[in-house]
């Protein structure tokens, strides 16, 4: 199975969802012509507002899902639709929804991990379940942000058979090293394609580092991007992933035993 995928990479208007949905609309217009996969970024539809989000959000998610299911059918694409912030009763989840490009929801997943330094456990509740999906047969997973920085929930989705992992993030400038490292180190020990999208521009409180990545298994760099705006593309062989399985044996090799 080959895929082109897109990572559409754009300055989130602080707050401002239909300014956002327009921008994020005219993205995937331009870019469904050249690729199967679309990724946004996180909490693209209203940044990292927290002290508003419960106002901002979206009740139990209706309007994103229908906003969705519409766009991917439309433009025939399969759309991992960043995170959005989504109110369930009194929690907000900063939540991924995923549809294939018949318009069918095919996972939703909240994030697991709260990021502390940038006040996310104060306005946000922590999602409690795995982001593994499937598109075209095709195993994924969908991870958010921070959710890179703990290796034992990736190989938690890798080792169910994930071949490609799907990041959406708000990752700061100052922090760019650690996100390029951490990717790379995501797809090698892995053995597995990574496809990051992250955002670029500011907000009231951070700059945001852009440079969305998409990886091959053997960690070397399909496509990468600036810190302006664009899309970030790159074609990939999904039977890559399983080859380099095979090749160097980790996922046989490893000690259930011991850990």
């Amino acid at each position: 199975m080959k895929w082109t995928v897109s990572c559409l990479q754009f300055d989130i208007s602080y707050g401002n969802p239909s300014e956002n949905i327009k921008k994020a609309e005219s993205f995937i217009e331009r870019e469904s012509r050249h690729a199967d996969v679309l990724v946004l970024p996180e909490l693209w539809t209203t940044g990292y507002d927290l002290t508003r989000l419960d106002k901002l959000a979206d009740e139990n998610g209706e309007a994103s899902k229908q906003w969705l299911r519409q766009t991917a059918k439309t433009y025939n694409v399969h759309l991992v639709a960043g995170s959005v912030a989504v109110k369930e009763g009194d929690n907000v989840y900063n939540t991924m929804y995923i549809a294939d490009n018949s318009g069918q929801i095919k996972k939703q997943y909240q994030k697991a991990h709260l990021f502390q330094l940038m006040d996310e456990h104060l306005y946000l509740s922590a999602g409690s379940s795995d982001g593994f999906f499937e598109l075209d047969g095709v195993k994924c997973a969908g991870l958010i942000c921070y959710d890179i920085r703990f290796p034992e929930w990736v190989r938690k989705h890798t080792a169910q058979g994930a071949n490609v992992l799907f990041i959406s993030a708000e990752w700061p400038l100052p922090r760019l090293d650690h996100w390029k490292s951490l990717l790379v180190a995501r797809a090698i020990e892995n053995q597995c394609f990574v496809a990051a999208c992250n955002c670029t521009g500011s907000n009231p409180d951070n700059e945001f580092a852009g440079h969305s990545l998409i990886i091959d298994p053997w960690g070397r760099i399909l496509a990468e991007g600036g810190q302006t705006e664009g899309a970030v593309r790159a074609e990939i062989d999904v039977s890559e992933s399983t080859a380099v399985r095979s090749t160097i044996p980790v996922f046989h090799d490893l000690r259930s035993d011991l850990y």
